[in-house]
């Protein structure tokens, strides 16, 4: 290559060398298409929870390894796990897969389709990724719902070395990216004490009053949050009978803001919600994280213009953007890798017929021909756009020198 940060002399580059590689990676994953469909399909059917997805990610890993990849599982001490790599070259790419579901609703974001997606842009780089001076992995990274699977990860190593993360996520419609709110999961328990709720309720602590009184305090907190403040919640349990004062009460809540810096300003502000029920009714107050704090997300401004190429070439279209609408508001914990490593994070529309992310009508689009146009756009987007990161040499350059 012309400069010395650009890998071995044999690794192609130019705009000749991308549109060679972009037609063998189509190719590829036009002789992977069924198998890319029956693996989405059968983990929509067998959703499984955060850090329970033992069968979806043996099927992942099995896909990719009949795909030539050599694939490691339970990495990183984490038992759903798996690192699939090709290549050995100086730019290292990294393309996240999902595989985890949502409790009742199964596959509402469409995690299925991510792995699959993943798994196709694995199968299309792995037979290029030499000859582009690229090392190729796919990561398959557990309990994005809530666990903090990539933060884990992040910080045990598996994207050490890395110089672009990639994957992308279904969506109602195609945008370039999303507004990712930092957010804390947290589990709130309060213990009171049990009484005959009619003979002795003098006797009694109710710890599901104090659940109430933080919901209508945090209520009344909302009208004086920061605009982009979010704070949501379940009540588990409250209660067993209505003739005994309930001794326990446990709810998991989501706090959430536009950047870290926020969420720190916002958590006291709960917290004294949360104490206020314990105040007002006598009962303990336990409050316990359920995952690592999910960040704000940082995407890589040349990676995505990249990505709008490639994804505008397949058919995609970015009205949204261009007309300023707002990004919609998630969080992911790929966020966290944003700040690390250059990454992007597009969204790619599924016809849901109306119906939004977390929706049982959601989850059922997540399979059938609009779906599996999304996966296979999807696929083919991340791999040409890691062709056009390997062989544009100033985009090429500034990754492996670490530039942002």
């Amino acid at each position: 290559m012309g400069s010395a940060a650009g890998g071995p002399a044999e690794a192609a580059e130019g705009p000749a060398a991308a549109v060679a590689a972009k037609a063998r990676a189509r190719a590829a994953v036009g002789a992977a298409r069924d198998g890319l469909v029956r693996l989405a399909e059968a983990l929509h059917a067998d959703p499984e929870l955060s850090f329970e997805e033992h069968r979806s990610a043996a099927l992942v890993a099995a896909a990719l390894a009949e795909g030539g990849l050599a694939v490691e599982t339970g990495v990183f001490g984490l038992p759903t796990a798996l690192v699939a790599r090709a290549g050995s070259g100086p730019l290292h790419v990294v393309v996240c897969a999902e595989y985890d579901a949502l409790p009742g609703v199964g596959h509402a974001c469409g995690h299925n389709l991510i792995a699959a997606s993943a798994v196709g842009a694995g199968l299309a780089l792995a037979p290029l990724a030499d000859e582009l001076g690229m090392t190729v992995t796919v990561l398959g990274t557990p309990a994005e719902e809530g666990g903090g699977g990539k933060v884990m990860l992040l910080d045990r190593g598996a994207f050490a070395g890395a110089h672009a993360a990639m994957m992308v996520h279904p969506w109602p419609q195609d945008r370039l990216t999303a507004t990712c709110l930092a957010v804390d999961h947290v589990q709130v328990a309060y213990t009171g004490r049990e009484a005959h709720a009619s003979a002795a309720p003098e006797r009694g602590v109710n710890a599901g009053d104090a659940m109430v009184v933080a919901q209508v305090a945090i209520g009344l907190l909302r009208q004086h949050l920061p605009a982009g403040d979010q704070v949501h919640g379940v009540v588990d349990s409250g209660g067993q009978a209505p003739n005994v004062v309930p001794g326990h009460a446990v709810g998991r809540w989501m706090l959430r803001s536009p950047t870290l810096d926020g969420l720190e300003a916002l958590r006291p502000r709960v917290r004294h919600c949360f104490e206020a029920g314990s105040l007002a009714t006598g009962a303990a107050l336990e409050v316990t994280a359920l995952s690592p704090t999910y960040s704000h997300m940082e995407p890589d401004a040349g990676l995505l213009r990249l990505w709008r190429a490639n994804a505008e070439a397949l058919g995609r279209r970015y009205d949204a953007d261009d007309a300023g609408v707002a990004p919609p508001s998630l969080s992911t914990d790929m966020a966290n890798v944003s700040l690390v490593v250059p990454t992007i994070h597009p969204l790619v529309g599924v016809d849901a017929g109306g119906a939004v992310n977390h929706q049982p009508a959601f989850a059922a689009a997540c399979v059938g021909p609009s779906a599996e146009r999304a996966l296979l756009d999807g696929a083919l987007g991340l791999a040409f756009t890691a062709v056009d990161a390997a062989t544009d040499l100033p985009v090429r350059d500034r990754l492996l020198a670490g530039r942002r």
